[in-house]
């Protein structure tokens, strides 16, 4: 493979990550460009792709040639898709730890969530050198941090989602949704098998969308942020409680 090979390789790569988080399928790109999706399946996987094609698919995530060049060189690679078993087990033993992995994924330097959290600089160290042990961050030289998982990745396996059952489930079910200042959404359909996966689909594109919001407002807003979270789920309805109603009104 020569330079301009490797070059170009790395800078796909890149935007293949941004089109990922951006919630851009080959589909809804087929569409936006107006070709078929298998000659989009051809250019991202690099079989003739102009630079003007992608610049192209670069402008989609607001980006320019030069954006992709810059990330391609500071970028460690193609990250992982997945967390392993052992990464999982090790994350889910200390809450900050994972709550830092979290906050480094969607792009929060340690600086700023030490800041926020008065943790100590011997803390923030500690965590930050087992973060690096376990290959899911990388220090650079100019003291940033990057993580080495795709942020795009879901937690399937036990412990995390376990962590997750322990610590944050009761965040979203203690709220009071009769609260002004609480905003929720919620819908009732019928789906078929089909439906209920395009459906989850769509719930993925939805996280995408908002970890490039979140991107685009650290990078543009002059206020000050605060911490959200974002709980979205999709599950079979029990209707015992509607079958054992009373059916007669007042």
């Amino acid at each position: 493979m020569t330079r301009y090979e490797s070059s170009a390789s790395a800078m796909l790569s890149v935007l293949r990550r941004h089109l990922r988080k951006d919630g851009w399928t080959i589909l809804r790109l087929s569409r936006e460009i107006g070709v078929g999706e298998a000659t989009v399946k051809r250019w991202l996987a690099g079989k003739g792709l102009t630079i003007d094609r992608l610049e192209a698919m670069a402008r989609l995530c607001g980006l320019v040639l030069g954006d992709l060049a810059r990330e391609a060189e500071d970028a460690p690679g193609e990250l992982a898709h997945e967390l392993t078993l052992a990464q999982e087990k090790a994350l889910s033993s200390n809450i900050f730890l994972s709550f830092l992995f979290m906050t480094i994924l969607n792009g929060v330097q340690p600086t700023e969530t030490a800041a926020d959290f008065a943790v100590p600089p011997r803390t923030m160290e500690a965590a930050l050198a087992r973060l690096e042990r376990l290959a899911l961050i990388d220090r650079l030289r100019s003291g940033r941090v990057r993580p080495l998982v795709d942020r795009t990745m879901v937690f399937r396996k036990l412990p995390l989602r376990s962590l997750f059952e322990q610590h944050m489930k009761r965040v979203f079910f203690e709220l009071d949704y009769s609260a002004p200042e609480t905003t929720y959404i919620s819908e009732v359909v019928k789906l078929s098998r089909a439906g209920e996966a395009q459906l989850a689909e769509l719930m993925e594109q939805f996280r995408g969308q908002v970890q490039a919001l979140a991107d685009r407002d650290a990078q543009g807003s002059a206020l000050g942020r605060e911490w959200i979270g974002l709980l979205g789920v999709m599950r079979q309805l029990d209707l015992s409680p509607i079958r054992e109603a009373q059916w007669e009104f007042g």
